[in-house]
């Protein structure tokens, strides 16, 4: 939930360049507090935004610094847009607030092998069969019913388990984070009530901003690159943005309780309680670590079974499309990763909540067809708005542990966005304004979403491109957009 307060003080960062603010560490901070935007942006923040990360600044274990991307805005403990490293040994701390409550929520981006020009005959005619296909909005639910086995199965194996179910082709899982399966998941620790909100929502993509976009690549920044990516102008994709569902929700809402009253048994100060956390090592960091985990795979599940839909919705109406997988990202995680700090080589737990990893060329992660441009990093709009496709950097490593961005950031709040809009109105008028076609079961979530409620998603991909978090690529326009 945003809401927005006093706008920030620019006058307490120390200006480092155009585009980075920095603020030496005070009081109980441990290390420097940075946020990368351009001088528009920083002004227009919420400075809870600043509160927000100079509290991250004060947690146990963090290294280096607490660091906030250009789209960042006001959120639950950690701001969204907010990235932070923990040692993974000695005092390094888990929080489930620094994940965010839609575990793994992210963005999938496919090819088709298909032109504006063959979508344009069909257009109105896709546009019904992915809505009748694709299950959306609050509460959805689809037609597949897991058992607590079943759902074990899923939470172990992710987006490998959904393609052993025959939900898509292995080859999609060369172009997923993790190789579709993120290790180290553990079903135990995922309550029954986790597991009853998310036995009938697999392949759905819910509500809030989640979507399925039908995109056309408008702009190239860096034809080689995209070349590389398989883009060129006036190509079609399709983009898929939406997480863990009620599972994640789940967890994020119990292991924060869990964590909020246990700060005073490890001795840990929080300046904030919605920053709860846990020592990683202890038992409760384990379960946490665990549970998170496997919603990670179960968002990376998710995106594989509404892959597997998309392509049959394509089918009945393109029989010559081709979706094939460019890349899936997700931007609501810990990981533990292997980054350099003053030359040497440390194990760190990277959250990132509303934040994109960005790894750079030639890094093992990086699918090898890749490699020498780096990671796709795919940053969504808001229906009527550009979404972008950026590549990830060397200089990242060292700005923020190779993170960027993940989307525009409210401007505004759900609320405030009702009373501006109306669904049905925004509809009509992307269409005809645009030629957008937008399809959702919820008008008022089609105005809590309108893409004026947002920031100026070129503002924010500029900025990240002009401070190396990310380069950018290409740019892709809305044809189609389902809206959950």
């Amino acid at each position: 939930m945003y809401k927005r307060e006093a706008i920030i003080d620019i006058k307490i960062f120390n200006k480092v360049n155009d585009y980075t603010w920095r603020i030496e560490p005070s009081g109980k901070m441990r290390v420097p507090a940075v946020i990368y935007a351009d001088e528009t942006l920083i002004k227009n923040m919420d400075d809870k935004v600043r509160e927000q990360i100079c509290n991250v600044a004060m947690l146990p274990g963090i290294v280096e610094a607490a660091y906030a991307m250009p789209d960042a805005h006001w959120g639950y403990g950690f701001p969204i847009g907010g990235v932070a490293a923990f040692d993974a040994e000695d005092e390094g701390i888990i929080s489930a607030g620094g994940v965010g409550f839609d575990i793994s929520c992210g963005v999938r981006c496919l090819h088709t092998g298909l032109t504006t020009k063959d979508i344009e005959p069909v257009k109105k005619k896709l546009v019904e069969q992915l809505y009748r296909d694709i299950p959306s909005g609050l509460g959805s639910t689809g037609l597949i019913h897991l058992r607590r086995k079943e759902m074990n199965a899923m939470l172990k194996g992710g987006a490998r388990w959904a393609i052993e179910q025959g939900f898509g082709e292995e080859t999609d899982l060369e172009r997923i984070e993790e190789h579709g399966c993120m290790q180290g998941a553990e079903p135990r620790y995922v309550s029954d009530h986790a597991i009853k909100r998310q036995q009938n929502e697999m392949g759905t993509l819910g509500s809030g901003n989640h979507y399925l976009e039908v995109q056309t690549v408008s702009t190239l920044y860096d034809e080689v690159t995209a070349e590389r990516f398989g883009l060129k102008q006036g190509d079609v994709v399709v983009s898929i943005h939406c997480g863990s569902r009620g599972l994640g929700h789940q967890i994020g809402t119990e292991f924060l309780i869990d964590m909020a009253k246990a700060a005073s048994r490890f001795g840990i100060e929080l300046p904030d309680r919605e920053l709860a956390c846990a020592p990683i090592k202890s038992d409760l960091g384990q379960a946490y670590l665990g549970a998170m985990r496997a919603g990670v795979n179960c968002a990376l599940a998710n995106r594989q079974i509404i892959t597997d839909l998309t392509r049959d919705a394509f089918a009945k109406v393109i029989p010559d499309a081709d979706l094939t997988l460019l890349y899936d990202v997700s931007h609501n995680t810990c990981k533990l990763e292997q980054h350099e700090i003053n030359g040497e080589s440390r194990q760190l737990y990277i959250h990132r909540k509303g934040a994109t990893r960005a790894y750079g060329p030639g890094h093992a992660d990086i699918p090898a067809v890749l490699s020498d441009v780096g990671q796709p990093v795919i940053i969504g709009g808001s229906m009527g708005t550009s979404s972008y496709i950026l590549a990830g950097t060397k200089e990242s490593e060292q700005l923020a542990f190779s993170s960027a961005c993940h989307g525009a950031g409210r401007a505004m709040s759900r609320n405030q966005a009702k009373k501006r809009w109306h669904g049905k109105e925004l509809i009509k008028q992307l269409e005809t304004e645009q030629g957008i076609l937008v399809r959702s079961p919820s008008m008022r979530g089609v105005a809590e979403e309108a893409p004026g409620s947002y920031k100026d998603v070129t503002a924010v991909v500029d900025s990240a491109d002009q401070s190396g978090l990310a380069k950018k690529i290409v740019r892709l326009t809305p044809l189609v957009c389902i809206k959950g």
